[in-house]
């Protein structure tokens, strides 16, 4: 199941791997969304983290998407957008 969760955008409570290059990142009802750079051949892949302090632990969610694109820019807008879409629809809940 850890697989399939992971392949689908399931997070983890660990914070994010080292060398992961932050593109942009925006602050959203008490979460961090971070828009991160994931390669996919010539394309950008979407993908970014949300965090949050809760009960003096950072807790790290990572989702990345099957959507692609060239601009740098056109990624950011559209991970920061996914990780509010997932706030609103999981709060807290994603970091179960």
């Amino acid at each position: 199941m850890s697989f399939w969760k992971n392949l689908f955008g399931g997070g983890s409570s660990s914070a994010e791997p080292a060398g992961d290059k932050v593109l942009g990142e925006e602050s959203y009802k008490g979460f961090l969304i971070k828009a991160i750079e994931m390669k996919a051949g010539s394309e950008l892949q979407l993908a970014g983290t949300i965090e949050k302090d809760i009960g003096g632990e950072l807790r790290t969610y990572r989702f990345v998407r099957a959507d692609r694109m060239s601009s740098r820019d056109d990624l950011i807008a559209l991970a920061l957008s996914k990780g509010r879409q997932i706030i609103d629809e999981q709060g807290e809940g994603i970091f179960r």
